[in-house]
């Protein structure tokens, strides 16, 4: 099992805590699914869509907990991104780390399994 890995702010996550699921930030609400990267892919999306951004989270999932709403669809480049078509089901969260920022203001990622 390869996880799959959500950014979003740590106070958005508290809010899915609370409500016992996540249903997505703007920009996934605003698509109409959840996006989430691959641990070769999660890197790039920071760089890419949370540049600087501080007190964000790193959530990692256990896409088998998924079931069909999952999708593997095309985005950058023709890479296929995991794409989640529900709320999040807190179920199906492996764990839940912050995301800091270094001296040059790039994130700090822990180990991905």
């Amino acid at each position: 099992m390869h996880a799959i890995y959500k950014i979003c702010s740590a106070a958005e996550w508290r809010e899915a805590e609370n409500a016992g699921a996540y249903s997505g930030s703007a920009v996934d609400r605003r698509d109409g699914f959840i996006h989430f990267s691959t641990a070769e892919q999660v890197r790039e999306t920071a760089a890419r869509h949370f540049a600087g951004q501080p007190d964000l989270v790193l959530v990692s999932v256990d896409p088998a907990k998924l079931g069909p709403r999952l999708k593997w669809e095309p985005s950058r480049g023709g890479a296929l991104f995991p794409h989640l078509y529900a709320d999040l089901p807190l179920s199906a969260v492996l764990r839940v780390e912050p995301l800091s920022l270094d001296a040059s203001g790039h994130h700090v990622f822990p180990s991905l399994a």
